[in-house]
């Protein structure tokens, strides 16, 4: 899996067994290197480029609202895959009315919308809500 380091932004691959064994450290600036979220990333409009655009994984940006029924039923699905996925894909969440300039940029019509992203770019959407299934064999294509 790939981990990118929060101090000078290398990318460091570190085998999941040995991630038990001790702490990694960046191979570059040798700061120790942070666990991989097994849970989803708070996605937001000042954080985009650098969570999302930045990623050196493909992303699952879940597009969401509080008030919205179907986000609530799919959101213990999307909490599912991120510790699933967790160093092969990130796993976000973005709050569409906190955020709106990000999802006008995705032009979203309706939520919840599940982007997939690659270097920030979207390759596939997946609009209402979808099985786990579903979007597991989508985001194959691109793991």
């Amino acid at each position: 899996m790939i981990i990118k380091c929060p101090n000078c932004g290398a990318n460091n691959r570190v085998l999941p067994e040995k991630r038990s064994e001790k702490k990694p450290l960046c191979g570059r600036c040798k700061q120790p290197l942070p666990s991989v979220m097994a849970t989803p990333v708070k996605v937001t409009d000042t954080n985009f480029g650098d969570t999302v655009e930045k990623s050196p994984l493909p992303v699952l940006l879940d597009l969401w609202a509080a008030w919205c029924g179907p986000c609530r039923t799919i959101a213990p699905t999307i909490e599912a895959l991120a510790g699933e996925l967790a160093g092969q894909v990130l796993i976000g969440k973005l709050d569409v009315d906190a955020n709106s300039a990000t999802a006008a940029r995705f032009k979203v019509q309706s939520i919840p919308t599940l982007l997939i992203l690659k270097d920030g770019v979207e390759v596939d959407r997946l609009i209402g809500l979808q099985s786990k299934d579903e979007i597991l064999q989508r985001l194959k294509t691109f793991i």
